[in-house]
């Protein structure tokens, strides 16, 4: 098998656990803050990739250390907690749509930003298409705007895109996927710990004893977080920040399909059209 078949297969995976947080964090919500749901995931994810993780990153200077710490504020702290302050102001579906753009953002900023590579024509039609069909998907009714919520999550999508071309630079260090990962996660949850602490009064460990409490960290810690960025960062260092993160545009479609077939959520004609 190519290591560009590798990169889609691994591309692929990725999306479809990343489509199933979004049930999995709406469940959580009841009894965690958006901040502690974050913390523990990325904690657990850390901890695993410490276990599994054959070596240790040494410190080879600040030159590229500092990338490490930019992914880790970008993408690991930034995108997901800009996301969720976004959701206190703005729709849900609002949200989605606007993540969607992260591949459009990316190709932009590798562009315009790094000067590397062309946007193609059919890129662009892409782009389209796909926001056609998430729009179709996501939109019931009236399109409502708000401009501090809307805003944020427009934020929340540079910042993926500069991370997954910030992967693509780590790539060239020559280091371990699963080694730089874990690397990744320390900064990001270094960058959390103020927002952790000014956010929360007291702790409730009884929470945890909850059967689908418990799972639903498991999943999002093990599964989404130190699985899927393992396979996201391999996918963007064979594939290239923009092409693997066209991947992003079938979310919306899978986490539809996962709504409909574990919460029992109703389709309708015009959501199969948009999928």
């Amino acid at each position: 098998m190519s290591e560009t078949v590798k990169g889609h297969l691994s591309a692929s995976v990725t999306v479809m656990i990343w489509a199933l947080t979004f049930i999995s964090t709406k469940v959580l919500l009841k009894d965690f803050l958006p901040i502690e749901i974050l913390f523990i995931r990325f904690l657990i994810g850390f901890l695993v990739l410490t276990v599994v993780s054959r070596r240790r990153l040494s410190f080879n200077g600040w030159s590229k250390e500092k990338y490490f710490m930019i992914a880790g504020l970008f993408g690991i702290f930034l995108y997901y907690y800009l996301e969720n302050v976004a959701l206190t102001y703005t729709l849900a579906m609002n949200v989605g749509i606007i993540g969607s753009v992260s591949p459009f953002m990316t190709a932009l900023i590798s562009r315009f930003v790094l000067k590397q590579g062309t946007i193609p024509k059919i890129f662009v039609l892409g782009f389209i298409c796909s926001m056609i069909g998430i729009s179709l998907i996501s939109l019931s009714g009236t399109l409502n705007v708000d401009p501090i919520g809307d805003g944020l999550a427009l934020i929340a999508t540079v910042c993926w895109a500069s991370y997954s071309l910030i992967v693509k630079k780590i790539s060239t260090f020559g280091e371990g996927t699963i080694a730089t990962t874990q690397r990744i996660f320390f900064y990001g949850l270094l960058f959390m710990l103020p927002v952790l602490f000014l956010s929360i009064d007291s702790f409730d460990v009884s929470r945890f004893a909850q059967l689908g409490n418990f799972s639903n960290l498991l999943f999002l810690g093990v599964g989404a977080s130190a699985l899927c960025f393992v396979t996201w960062n391999f996918s963007v260092k064979t594939l290239g920040a923009v092409r693997a993160t066209v991947y992003i545009y079938t979310i919306p479609m899978l986490t539809t399909i996962a709504s409909v077939a574990i919460l029992g959520e109703t389709i309708t004609i015009k959501t199969v059209f948009g999928i």
